[in-house]
């Protein structure tokens, strides 16, 4: 059940996905984002579509365990299609009792579904090709204007590249606490959706008492290396934008302004 979520997953390598720097890919990824919600037809996204692939293909992922990370959200995709295509009021097609399948509902209920399922895949490129020290130092690059103003930009950056990590961390947790209860009989996969969530409780105590432990453990860990915030740190590789950076940076937000303004023809 818990093997198909890869958010926060890193895949290491050496390809130029990999080397892209930090701060430019978090922007990129920024950009992906906002153009994918100005896209309102079909046609731009099969080049969305091939983008993806090319950056899947030149970043050597395994495309299989890509496509993984979108299983885990197959409820979500369901519900988001079903409600979009019987509850959006339009041009009628198919009446199935008292609910009506319009035009408009279909064609916005495929694109919401496709914009999902782009938008998972394209952000999660971002942790499959970024170390978290990477991310780290990236995130915390471009929230450093900020701390005029008193926000604790690295204490941030770190807060969410930890969560971000920890998160196969506790999936794989929780798949070893599931296996250890169902060896002693528990049952997770067998009755209504209500039963298996009931049966999912006994999970909680141990899986917030290991978590606390973890935290607890990543505390003393990082106060034994003398960690005191970002104040007076220095860096073992400073972060620095190289020309194929501006490039690869230059050609992906050439290529969103097309995607946007392609939809407006």
């Amino acid at each position: 059940m818990f093997k198909d979520i890869t958010i926060g997953q890193y895949f290491p390598g050496e390809s130029i996905v990999h080397r892209f720097d930090p701060r430019l890919k978090i922007i990129t990824m920024i950009f992906f984002i906002i153009s994918l919600f100005f896209i309102n037809t079909f046609i731009p996204y099969i080049f969305v579509a091939i983008y993806l692939l090319v950056i899947i293909k030149i970043a050597n992922l395994p495309l299989k365990v890509v496509l993984k990370g979108l299983k885990p959200l197959r409820w979500i995709l369901l519900i988001t299609f079903v409600i979009n295509i019987f509850f959006l009021p339009g041009e009628p097609l198919l009446k199935l009792g008292f609910l009506t399948i319009s035009k408009e509902g279909l064609k916005t209920a495929c694109l919401m579904a496709i914009r999902l399922m782009f938008l998972v895949l394209g952000t999660s490129l971002l942790t499959y090709t970024t170390s978290p020290i990477e991310l780290t130092d990236g995130i915390e690059a471009l929230l450093k204007p900020m701390k005029k103003i008193g926000v604790p930009s690295h204490e941030i950056a770190m807060m969410m590249t930890i969560a971000l990590r920890f998160i196969p961390t506790l999936i794989e947790e929780t798949d070893k606490i599931m296996k250890a209860q169902m060896a002693r009989g528990a049952d997770f996969e067998s009755g209504n959706i209500i039963k298996r969530s009931k049966n999912l409780v006994p999970l909680l105590v141990p899986l917030f008492v290991n978590s606390f432990r973890r935290a607890d453990e990543l505390a003393t860990a990082m106060e034994a290396r003398c960690y005191r915030g970002g104040v007076g740190r220095t860096k073992m590789k400073v972060l620095v934008l190289e020309k194929y950076d501006y490039a690869i940076f230059l050609g992906n937000i050439v290529f969103f302004l097309i995607l946007i303004l392609a939809t407006r023809l």
